[in-house]
């Protein structure tokens, strides 16, 4: 098992490398940003993400948080989500087995799962429609059951 910091090496040269065949310049604050993203284990939007980093004391700006992690997509180190919001939320992907995801219409809440039969089905269809399939994204939406911050006993909106 690799460790987080064999891990984030990769993550650096990878990155480097991606930036160097685009005649991109390698900043600093740009693997300062992607060495906090593998540091984390939750989805993030980026204005958490530039907070979460002036806190730190990292002297980045609002642009060049929003232009990396763009650049982090570009080169698959992470990925973008979009679950129903005007709000794109983010997460590590480097090294990372497909997951799949259950989202809360009323406070916003993300969990991952994994269920090998997901991908039973995504190479069964696969194959009868001869379909190359590179990856998936599922998303099921629902309430949570119990202590959803955002439910006091009302019902919310069933919509995003």
């Amino acid at each position: 098992m690799k460790t987080e910091d064999s891990v984030i090496q990769e993550v650096k040269n990878i990155f480097s490398a991606h930036l160097e065949k685009n005649g991109l310049r390698k900043t600093p604050e740009r693997f300062a940003i992607l060495q906090e993203i593998y540091h984390r284990n939750d989805h993030f939007d980026a204005e958490a993400l530039y907070i979460h980093m002036k806190n730190q004391n990292y002297r980045v700006s609002r642009a060049t948080v929003y232009n990396t992690l763009e650049l982090l997509v570009s080169c698959d180190l992470v990925k973008k989500h979009q679950f129903g919001k005007n709000l794109a939320q983010y997460e590590k992907s480097y090294g990372f087995k497909q997951h799949d995801h259950l989202i809360c219409v009323d406070c916003g809440k993300v969990l991952e799962f994994c269920d090998p039969r997901i991908q039973q089905i995504k190479d069964m269809m696969g194959d009868l429609l001869k379909f190359r399939i590179t990856h998936h994204s599922l998303n099921l939406y629902g309430k949570c059951e119990g202590a959803c911050p955002r439910t006091s006993g009302k019902d919310a909106p069933e919509s995003l």
